[in-house]
């Protein structure tokens, strides 16, 4: 008897509004919204300030360095389009600009996991999505 072939993993399909972020990261950069009325960055993207309702958003680059702020390491698919990728390093990363990102962690061995651990962006790119996905490993400068 022959495996099923393997589920596709869906992909993200930009919108006007989250375009700026998708095209940059298809560029290797990180640029998110940021509020002058609020005083502070903004993520997801979005059309008014969150908390002023103001339309003064702006897109910036942003390092994309952070910390862990949460994870979990599924043993279990998720769902079938993941059964090939386990574990899977599912992940919240709080980004040193304030705002948090859920992401991939790659390149890291779960043992090594913790909250607090320093990170850094991994570009993924997909060329035949048009997508590039923002993953993240452990940062070695902050070890």
């Amino acid at each position: 008897m022959t495996a099923p072939p393997p589920v596709p993993k869906p992909m993200p399909e930009p919108t006007p509004v989250t375009a700026p972020f998708w095209d940059a990261l298809r560029e290797h950069r990180i640029r998110i919204q940021y509020s002058p009325s609020a005083g502070r960055y903004v993520f997801y993207p979005r059309l008014l300030a969150p908390g002023t309702l103001a339309d003064d958003l702006e897109w910036r680059e942003i390092s994309g360095r952070g910390v862990l702020y949460t994870f979990t390491v599924a043993a279990r698919p998720t769902a079938p389009p993941w059964s090939d990728a386990l574990p899977q390093q599912l992940a919240v990363v709080e980004w040193d600009e304030g705002p948090r990102f859920s992401t991939e962690l790659t390149n890291v061995h779960p043992a090594q996991l913790r909250v607090g651990l320093r990170v850094r962006p991994v570009f993924c790119d997909y060329p035949e999505h048009g997508v590039t996905l923002l993953r993240y490993e452990p940062d070695p400068e902050s070890a």
